[in-house]
Order: structure tokens, then sequence, then C-alpha cells
């Protein structure tokens, strides 16, 4: 199993680890420390080695920030982790909603005037980290760098960082030629004006360079840095195993490898050289040490982020691929949950095995893309939910189940979730799933025009919610990588997606809602931005949406009279096409399930 259900090893004892950090803080001269989720890349996902907000404070979310004083400690985390960090992380931790003034409200009435609050300069962007000195320092306190992380020198037992071996990835599947996007990418460093751009982003690493790697679970990137030249030439600085001739070969003779251990003190050659910098990736140690050599920062985006997001030709074919191959997954899966689920017998740790074991009969599966959110009835109210041998629960009939998944293919990354129920549903849970629904349908029935961003969609998602009084605490999609992270910037449709849609991209849409100690709800599928076109009698070009997931709704779910005609019509479409397109890969018996389940509502 790629899955594993071990609890999460940092929460028990968390709390015994604050007076050995807290004595650390004292011996620098320091009133506090700050915690991030990130480690030196800024990714969303760390290695073990880098959790160090798990290891402090018990919780193991994927997003979220804590800071240590004295005598208060505070956790900050969004509102998908609210119900999670309650059971994770223990009394002594004040927890806080994650906004961004969050930290600059709460320490200066915690430390007092005058504190002095550290922080790792490896761990922090430059953009972050600046806008909060600056708040903190208009309420008298001050923000210190440290040459060393408070954390890693009181973790005895750190796990050693990753080092898994990086291997090509072919231009079959990538669309285009490592040699080409340097060339591409390094004419855009020319255009902002530098020599040179530092890339420290691991999915940018890899596009770039048409490799990955395993250093992070689910996420096929290696943990490396990158200095490309505007003409093209390259450095890759990689743990000592990582790099072998089979790579070199790939990479070419204008790319060279080095150790980590070198990366800083190739920055320090850049003297007297313009180098672009992304100030919301980058750590803000790399700027500092380019300025101390007397080389000139350029602030502006990592300039792999944006040609990545954008999918070529290849890539939105290999999506389809994929995303066919795993709707066969889902529906061989969900055939047999719906004929086993009555009996009782089945659990969250059950059934995510089982689908993980549909995923790699296809001889295709390289990863799951994240661990499965498997929750039944209540478990399912959370939003992030990771089921463990201590919470296993059984499914009941009665209760609606959760599951959030997805397979991470050479040719595509697949994420999709389906909620079910076994047996009548609870009450209110019909309604609230229709909700969801036809949010979810209005998002995919969306035309929009040029300059269009995903916070626009954002409020499509939500209408029929809104209009109910209620809501759910996540984006309602975030975009996704090709055989790369589940989770890609920069676009998203959430209330932060200020980017704009820009054809080839993908993204998830996935409205839900949570009812606390009832059940959980959430409809997932992927989607890729289409060129514009002018509509039948309209004037103006118009992008669209075009679904690539394919698995039935659950019917049984849904109050048909809540839905207009245009949502009936989008979802009998949507479910003919399913059936089409899936069943011929089923056998008897799951094509007949896929024949009721795809019936007109």
């Amino acid at each position: 199993m790629f899955q594993n259900f071990s609890p999460a090893p940092a929460g028990s004892d968390a709390a015994d680890r604050l007076p050995a950090l807290r004595a650390r803080i004292a011996e620098l001269g320091l009133d506090g420390f700050l915690i991030p989720r990130a480690d030196v890349h800024q990714g969303e996902y760390v290695p073990p080695s880098d959790e160090r907000l798990a290891w402090a404070t018990g919780f193991t979310g994927s997003a979220g920030l804590a800071a240590v004083l004295t005598e208060r400690a505070a956790l900050f985390i969004d509102g998908r982790y609210t119900l999670q960090a309650a059971r994770q992380a223990g009394p002594e931790w004040e927890r806080l909603n994650l906004t961004p003034d969050a930290a600059a409200d709460w320490l200066p009435e915690a430390a007092g005037d005058g504190a002095v609050v550290g922080f790792d300069p490896w761990l922090h962007a430059e953009a972050p980290i600046a806008a909060l000195r600056g708040k903190l320092a208009a309420a008298g306190l001050t923000l210190r760098p440290t040459d060393t992380n408070l954390i890693d020198d009181v973790w005895e037992d750190r796990p050693p960082p990753p080092a898994a071996a990086i291997r090509p990835h072919s231009d079959d599947y990538a669309g285009e030629s490592a040699i080409s996007k340097r060339a591409r990418i390094g004419r855009d460093i020319e255009k902002a004006g530098a020599e040179a751009a530092v890339l420290t982003l691991p999915d940018s690493i890899a596009w770039l360079f048409n490799i990955r790697g395993a250093d992070i679970p689910r996420n096929p990137v290696p943990l490396t840095f990158a200095i490309l030249r505007a003409d093209g030439r390259a450095t890759l600085f990689a743990r000592p195993g990582q790099v072998d001739d089979a790579l070199r070969d790939h990479l070419g003779p204008d790319v060279a490898t080095l150790e980590r251990s070198a990366f800083e003190e190739a920055l320090r050659q850049f003297s007297g050289a313009r180098v672009l910098l992304d100030r919301n990736s980058s750590p803000l140690a790399v700027a500092t040490i380019l300025e101390e050599a007397g080389a000139e920062v350029v602030w502006g985006q990592d300039p792999c982020v944006m040609p990545k997001a954008i999918k070529n030709e290849v890539e939105q074919q290999g999506a389809r691929d994929a995303h066919l191959r795993d709707g066969a997954v889902m529906c061989r899966f969900l055939a047999w949950l719906d004929r086993e689920a009555p009996s009782g017998e089945l659990t969250e740790i059950s059934i995510a095995k089982r689908l993980e074991e549909e995923r790699r009969a296809t001889n295709a599966l390289m990863d799951i893309s994240f661990d499965t959110i498997s929750g039944a009835g209540p478990d399912a109210a959370l939003c992030h939910y990771r089921v463990t041998r201590d919470t296993d629960r059984g499914l009941n009939v009665g209760e609606l189940m959760l599951v959030d998944s997805g397979g991470q293919y050479l040719d595509g990354t697949t994420d999709i979730t389906r909620t079910i129920t076994v047996g009548e549903p609870p009450e209110g849970a019909a309604r609230a799933f229709t909700l969801v629904l036809k949010g979810m349908i209005q998002v995919s029935l969306a035309r929009f025009p040029d300059g269009t961003t995903g916070r626009d969609l954002d409020t499509m998602a939500r209408m029929a919610l809104w209009r109910a009084g209620m809501d759910f605490d996540h984006g309602t999609g975030h975009g996704i990588g090709s055989y790369l992270c589940v989770h890609e910037g920069p676009q998203s449709l959430s209330r932060r997606g200020h980017v704009a849609l820009r054809p080839g991209m993908m993204c998830s849409n996935e409205p839900g809602y949570y009812r606390e100690g009832a059940f959980g709800i959430r409809i997932e599928n992927l989607v890729i931005v289409t060129e514009p076109e002018r509509p039948e009698g309209g004037d103006r070009a118009m992008m669209a949406l075009e679904t690539v997931t394919l698995c039935p709704i659950d019917r049984r779910l849904i109050v048909a009279e809540m839905l207009t005609a245009e949502e009936r019509d989008w979802l009998n479409a949507y479910h003919a096409r399913v059936r089409a397109e899936i069943w011929p890969q089923l056998d008897e018996v799951d094509g007949a399930w896929l024949e009721e389940a795809c019936a007109p509502v």
C-alpha cells in the first residue's frame, strides 16, 4: 500500500517539547519564535524531516503557523482544519483563525511592547515576512532572523532529509523538451531585466527540466534548487546520490549538476548581476545572500509558474486519458461499495484500501496523489480527515460516505470526490447534497470572458448554498499538475483566486457542505479551461470549462425538483457521457451498476 494508516506520531508528546523550545528561545535572547508549516521550498507538502509545525504542536494539517512565547503559544489554522486542530493540538495552544493579519494582531497583545521574535529566514518568503515585520514594528515589536532553526536545535530524533533518485520525465508526456522550455523561460528572464533566476519551488524545477522525484510522499518532485540563466544554461543543486549518469545525459551539456551544499556559494558568484526572485516563494535568506554578495535582486514571479499551469495539448490529452482510466477505477470501486456497504462490515480503512487496489490493478499507477480521505458519517465533516488505525470507524446504514482520492499516472494526475448514501440518508443530507450539486453544475456551465478570475467563479458554486444560509470553509477549486503536485498554482477557484483563468489551465470544481457530528458532502470533478469561442448570436468570445472527470454522481441523494431544467440537462448529459465512455471498460456486473447509476434524473 502507498497509504499508511499509522497514527500521526507528533501529537501525543508535543506538549512535552515546548519547555525545550522555550529554553532555546531564552538562550538566544529572544521572546518568541515563529514556526511555519513550510520548508525551504515553500511547498504545501513537506517531508518528515521538515514537519516542524507538527513536531511542536501535534497538528498535522497542510497549512498553519505557530508562534511560541515565554508564557503563551498560538496555533493559527484556517477553516478547513478547525476540528482537526481541536483533536490534535493540546490545551497549551491557543487556536486562532489563520488570516493575513492573525499573527500581527496576536503577537503585540501576547508578547508586549519591545518583544523580539525570531524566525528562520530560510522558511519564510520575503513578501509575507516583510508585511508582518512592518506591522509588528508599528506595534513596538521586532522580528529578528536567526542563524539556526530553533526547532532543529532541540529535535533529537529528527528524520534525515530525503534524497530519492531523480528520474527523467519523457517528452512524450511533457509535450515539450527541456531544452525548449529553458530557452523559452530564459527569454522571459531577459524580458524581466535579469541575467538569471533562482528557482526554489520543486514543481517548477521538475517541470522546467522534465524530471520527477520522490522526496515528498504523493508528489513526484525532487527537493532541489536551480539557477537558470537568460541564455538557457542552468545549474541543478541536488543531494548526493540523487543524480546519476542517465539523468546527466537527459539534462544535457548545458545543465551543470552540483550538490545542495554548493548552492549558497553559487549565489555569491552573482556579484554585480541582476537576479530574478519570487518574493512570494523564494526564501528571504536567498535574497539576503545575493544582496550581501553585491547582486541586485529583481523581484517578480517565478518564471515557470504560469507556463507550467497552462497545459499544452499533450498534457491536456494526458489528463483526459488518465481520467478515462481512473473513471473506470472509480466505477468499479463504487459498484463494489454499493454492494458491500449495507452489510455493515466495511470500515474507512478497508474502503481506502479497496480503492487503492483498484488503481493498482491498472498497472499504470505510480502513486496515489494524496492520502485518501475516507470519511464515514460524522468523520466526513472533517474536510481533510485522514483515517488512522486509531480513528477507523465502520460505515453504517443511514450514513453518508465521502471518499476524496486520486492517482498519479505518467500521463496525468487525478483528484475526485464522491459522496454516497448507504440506505436512506440522514435528515437534511439530500437537500444539502442537492445544493452542493447545483453549485458544482453552475461552475461546470460557466462561460466567461478573458480576464475572469477564479474568485469570480467561486461565487457561482456558493450561490445556492448562500440562499439557504449555508456555506463551506474551503475554496471551490485548486489548480492541478500534470503528473506533478495535486495542488498547483497560481490559479484557484476561491476567494483568493485573483489570477485570470487562461486556456489550458486545470482546476478542481469541488463545493461542499459539512455538518459537524452528522455528515460531510463534497462533489469534485476536474476541469480544463477551453479556448475562447463566440457563442451563437453573441458578440464576444467566451472561455468555458471542459469536465475531464468521468464518474456518476449519487442520484439517490438528489432532490430532483430542486434542479432547474438547465441543471437537470447538464446532469443527464454528463451521466450519458460517463456511461458511453466507461461502460466498455467494465464487466457485466459493474456495467449493470453503471447503467442504473447513470439513468436520467
